[in-house]
């Protein structure tokens, strides 16, 4: 029982020994790449250097105890770091103190709200995060974060963060580019390129980021204009509960629920993506259990929102990794740099961290996607551009939120106007199927045998009446049976039970009888206030379409012989 809470313990009851040299290998990479990682999403935020490091150490730990996916890790992403920065840097005023104390605030709430939500059972909300939706989003994120690193890349402080003054400000200013830090940009985002090429596995924005300060120190830039991170408290984080006040809490509360719907579902995919290549099964209840806990540990001790990552669970992945002690072994191994190392971490220069988020965010582009779902269903592409371009215009909540009602206003569009298929014999194949697929098929005389394909429910009743009456009054030949198959039908409300009773009485009024073949179990309950069973009559209810039509045409050859 207390393994299925905690499944690091299972980890621990069944581990291997030849684990233990690949686990410290995978964690110590993970670290390598946690670090400056960290740091640059913390400065990207707005945040101290030592708020994300914060932020990668106890929240690890806590998602590695209860979390199912024996590969994700945890930490500081492009995607929370957006919605946080764009929904309380204006709230905190340039008070830096009181946006710490909002941003772990958001951090426990939204935590508390994935907790409760997990043992809720409400881990399916992460199926309605459509991929479109995701892509869109992701690419909204990207082009933000590379548009407000330019400056730093260049040595410019813009005040601007919103994606079109920012660019507008930056476009203004760019005569103050200071050449030093451009360099220093430029060849950390050259070296990161390619190192990817040629090191893949390594842990390259340590090495991009240990050689461009390095390389700063040694050449003295830093007095030439070039900025550093700056001081990095040694220390390890204290347990605290920020002290925001209930308005405060009132005005973050709607941006808490939608750091919900992004933390959980960018960490769900990344979770699944990696359990589908290596064979394991996640649980959504539990994860949404996991990261919520990770982001209330998170706001308690002085960092900030989390998700689940891509790049570091990559190099989890990459590195051999085997189980949950990967993410012991990163949290602590971080708690040791920052405990030994902060005075290194102070002289990075800001202009290398930039280089690292871009080359981060350019990774989250994807073209490729965009064009396949081109390819494929237009809607879905266009669902996708509104959801990018609604990222950068009004925002990272209200862009996704917008996409999301389209998406359900697209899904309520296909059932509100649903294909009804026409059923005949097709050459060479059992049973009845959609006529459309080969210009050999028959239809049987005098039937119409028609499958409606979606839910019968209140705002497609009038259409689903008016559509399946049509077949009827343009059929070449007046048929006299009408084979209604209910197989799709999945759901039924009165309104489409009634219907279908006005449906009945329609045909009847053109000699036509209604059929009901594979009817469901729900039928019966909707139609029985109706008394739909009994007008119908349970002679013209079948259980397959085949035993309807046989008994239409013994019926027909039965009602000819005497008419002979």
């Amino acid at each position: 029982m207390i393994t299925s809470w905690i499944p690091l313990l299972g980890d621990l009851r069944s581990y291997r020994r030849e684990w233990v040299s690949r686990d410290l290998i995978a964690g110590l990479s993970v670290a390598a790449v946690q670090v400056p990682t960290a740091i640059a999403y913390a400065n990207m935020a707005g945040f101290p250097p030592h708020v994300g490091l914060y932020a990668s150490m106890l929240p690890v730990l806590i998602y590695a105890l209860f979390g199912s996916s024996r590969q994700l890790i945890v930490g500081p992403d492009a995607a929370t770091c957006a919605l946080v920065a764009a929904a309380l840097l204006p709230l905190a005023q340039g008070d830096t103190t009181q946006y710490i104390k909002l941003s772990a605030a958001l951090s426990i709430m939204a935590g508390a709200l994935m907790v409760v939500g997990g043992m809720a059972g409400l881990g399916f909300i992460a199926n309605f995060f459509a991929r479109p939706i995701l892509t869109g989003f992701l690419t909204g994120i990207a082009i933000s974060i590379i548009t407000d690193q330019l400056g730093n890349l260049v040595g410019v402080t813009i005040v601007n963060r919103d994606f079109v003054p920012s660019l507008l400000e930056l476009i203004r200013r760019i005569g103050e580019t200071n050449r030093y830090s451009l360099a220093v940009g430029l060849g950390t985002l050259a070296s990161l390129v390619v190192m990817k090429r040629l090191i893949p596995r390594a842990p390259l924005a340590l090495i991009a980021l240990l050689a461009a300060g390095v390389g700063v120190f040694f050449l003295g830039w830093a007095q030439e204009g070039v900025r550093l991170v700056g001081a990095v408290p040694s220390g390890l984080p204290r347990v605290a509960i920020p002290g925001v006040g209930y308005s405060a809490v009132q005005n973050i509360f709607m941006d808490a629920a939608g750091l919900v719907i992004v933390s959980f579902t960018s960490g769900m995919l990344t979770a699944r993506s990696f359990a589908t290549r290596n064979r394991y099964s996640i649980d959504a209840d539990r994860e949404m259990r996991a990261i919520g806990l990770a982001n209330i540990a998170s706001g308690l001790t002085g960092g900030f929102a989390i998700s689940g990552t891509d790049s570091r669970t990559a190099v989890n992945d990459a590195s051999g990794g085997k189980t949950r002690v990967v993410s012991v072994i990163a949290a602590l191994a971080t708690a040791a740099v920052v405990l030994f190392l902060s005075e290194p971490l102070s002289q990075l220069p800001s202009a290398a961290l930039a280089a690292v988020l871009i080359f981060s965010a350019w990774g989250l582009l994807d073209i490729m996607g965009l064009r396949r779902l081109w390819a494929i269903d237009r809607f879905e592409f266009f669902l996708s551009l509104l959801t990018m371009l609604g990222v950068l215009s009004i925002g990272v909540l209200p862009g996704v939120v917008f996409a999301i009602i389209l998406a359900l206003i697209n899904v309520l569009a296909k059932i509100y106007r649903p294909a009804e298929t026409i059923l005949g014999v097709l050459p060479d194949m059992p049973g009845y199927n959609d006529v459309s697929r080969s210009d050999k098929a028959t239809e049987i005389p005098g039937v119409i045998i028609c499958r409606f394909e979606a839910p019968l429910l209140f705002f497609n009743a009038d259409r689903f009446k008016n559509r399946l009456l049509s077949l009827v009054d343009k059929a070449t030949l007046r048929p006299r049976w009408f084979v209604l198959s209910t197989e799709a039908i999945t759901q039924l409300d009165t309104t489409g039970a009634a219907a279908i009773d006005e449906l009945y009485a329609e045909l009847k009024s053109r000699n036509v009888q209604l059929v009901i073949a594979r009817p469901k179990l729900y039928m019966h309950r909707y139609g029985a206030p109706l008394k739909l069973g009994e007008k119908i009559g349970p002679e013209n209810i079948f259980l397959t379409i085949e035993s309807a039509v046989e008994s239409i045409q013994l019926r027909d050859s039965q009602s000819a012989r005497r008419m002979e």
